[in-house]
Parts: C-alpha cells; structure tokens; sequence
C-alpha cells in the first residue's frame, strides 16, 4: 500500500487569490450567506449546502447563493455541480462586469479544469485576459490547462510572460517548474530554475536558493542553503530542509527537523504527515502512526483526506488489520471515489 504525500499545488489557485474578493458587488451577501461561507472555511460544506437552502428561502442574494454553492461542491469534490452553480451565478449578471464576475470565472475555469473540461478552462482563460491583459493569475492557470491539452508551445508562452511580470516571485517559478515536471516537461522547468540561480544573485535569499537546489535535485546544496535560512519561510523552510536530508537518507536528521518545528511552533498538518512519511521509511511505525493521528486533530485542515489514508497505512504495516479495515470503510464513506482506496479495502478485507 502506498503512502501519500501533501498534494501538489497544481491547477490548485481556487484558495487563496479568490476568497480575498469580497462577497459584495451584486447586492451583498444576506446573514445565512455568510454563515455558510464560515461554514465552508471550517470545511463543513454539506452544513453550508443546507443553510444555503435556507438562504434561498429566506430571499437573499441568489447569485452570491450560488457562487456559495459552487464552492461547497468543490470541497466535496464533486465537480461538475459546482460548475452548474457558478455558471447559474454568472448567468445572473445585470451585464455589468464587476469583480465578482471575475471571482466566479476563475472558480468556473477551476471547475471545468478539475473536471477534466481543460477546453472550455482555456476559454475562460482567454477571456479574462481579453478583459485584464495583466492578470498574472490567468496566464499562469492557462498554461496549466494547456500543458493538459498538450499544448506545451502555448503553455510557455504563458509562462514565460508570468515569469517577465515578477521575476523574484520565486514561489510562482517553483509553481511552474511543478506543473511542467507533472507534465513530462521537468528539463524545461529546471532551465527556468537554473536561469533564476544565475540573475538572482545577492537579492536571492537563502530560502530561495535552497528550494531551487532541491527541485534540481542538489540536495546537499539546498539543505546547506536551508539550514541558514530555517526561521525564514517558517513551516516551509522546516519542509523543505526535512525533504532535503531525506533526499540524501539521513532520516533521522530529517525527523528531527520536523520534530523541531513541532516542539516550538503551533501545530501544522503538512508536517505531522511528512514526519509520520519519515518515519514510515525508518520503519517507526507506532510513531508514524502518533504523527498521523496528531495531525488530524488540528481544526479546518485541508489534509484530513491524506492524514486518514495515511493512518490506515500505519495500521496495516503495524499488522492490525481489523482496525484498518474498519477505518477505511469509514474513509470510503467519506470519499468514495478514491479507487486506490477501494482496492485496498478489497485487499484488507481478505485478511
């Protein structure tokens, strides 16, 4: 059975940039509106389903209703409903484009990239640029859903003009040299890494540089880097000087920068499931085990789904196989179209 890591964050921009818009810009959200959306932040997203309908009812704002509902549907997984919602809310437009059309077209496009419609992704894509030639974002999420269509010449073109936009947002290169490595384009993306190296110089901070090395795969370079710049990016430097040693065998070491940044910091699910990965690999598996379960006590983490197969992978290398059965048809339950999931449940139930 294979253990997962965090996934990778690609296609993924559906967070961060968009719950930053307001809500506002079609009338404004109505109480029960709101309610859901804190709901949703809490990752309770069939609680805000039904207090949506009860929103409807009420009367409040449908559009924004929708653009709710379509945001519950994706933290449900389940797609192409939440496409169905953001194009009712988009087809509600008084014709006047405001920020929250903008806001619903990138949710849309996200929609339809997870749901495999990477075409009609790159449509939207193109006419958000049509409207905002300087959206970074959108070039850089086209060249996402181009990479899918096998559009590697588009896709570059994409990112090349993301990476003339901002040339030191370092956390955007990385992004790209993911996706195009995801892709089979991992040489391509280390030319725009090593390119970096070579025009960062004294404004490239150690952080940077270590990060760089590891996707190059330099680990010795990169840990070295890391290790001066430890409290710089916070749980990410910890992370990524971790991955660094682990790269290289050293485990142990690894284990004890996680163990680190546990002991002096709040907890972090990303964290405890690569502490428990370490010591998976070092063959600790009660301990793997405590990391797991550690991290799926923390509120509103976005891993649980990673954390719970992982727990029921400890389980099973620890020989209770009772336990891990039970607990993966509760993980079944809660997301039941992980096939490598229903596999396992077929192989564990035979024990």
């Amino acid at each position: 059975m294979f253990l997962r890591q965090a996934g990778k964050r690609l296609i993924y921009l559906t967070g961060g940039i968009l719950f930053v818009l307001m809500l506002g810009g079609c009338g404004g959200a109505g109480e029960k509106t709101q309610s859901a959306m804190q709901m949703i932040q809490e990752l309770n997203y069939q609680g805000a389903l039904e207090q949506l309908d009860s929103a409807e009812e009420g009367g409040e704002n449908l559009r924004l209703i929708n653009r709710a509902r379509g945001i519950a549907c994706m933290g449900l997984i389940d797609y192409e409903s939440a496409a169905s919602f953001f194009e009712a809310a988009l087809a509600g437009s008084d014709g006047l484009v405001q920020n929250v059309d903008y806001d619903l077209n990138f949710y849309l496009a996200a929609a339809y990239t997870k749901s495999g419609r990477y075409s009609e992704a790159e449509a939207i894509y193109d006419a958000i640029l049509a409207l905002r030639p300087e959206e970074e974002d959108a070039y850089f999420l086209r060249g996402n859903v181009r990479l899918a269509l096998n559009n590697y010449e588009g896709a570059k073109e994409d990112f090349d003009k993301v990476i003339s936009m901002n040339a030191t947002n370092y956390d955007r290169l990385i992004e790209i040299f993911e996706v195009l490595d995801y892709y089979g384009y991992g040489e391509a993306g280390q030319v725009y890494l090593r390119s970096a190296l070579e025009t960062g110089g004294k404004e490239m901070d150690q952080y940077a540089r270590g990060r760089i090395y590891y996707f190059l795969g330099e680990y010795q370079s990169a840990y070295l880097a890391l290790e001066e710049a430890r409290e710089k990016g916070g749980a990410e430097s910890y992370l990524y000087l971790g991955r660094a040693y682990e790269a290289t065998g050293d485990y142990n070491y690894a284990a004890n920068v996680y163990n680190s940044y546990l002991e002096n910091n709040e907890g972090n699910a990303e964290m405890y499931n690569q502490l428990g990965l370490c010591e998976m690999t070092r063959g600790e598996y009660r301990k793997a085990l405590e990391a797991f379960q550690a991290g799926m006590q923390l509120q509103n983490t976005t891993m649980m789904q990673t954390l719970s197969f992982n727990e029921i992978v400890a389980y099973e290398y620890l020989g209770e196989y009772m336990q891990a059965q039970v607990l993966m048809e509760n993980y079944l339950k809660n997301y039941p179209d992980d096939a490598q999931a229903k596999r396992e449940y077929e192989f564990l139930s035979t024990r």
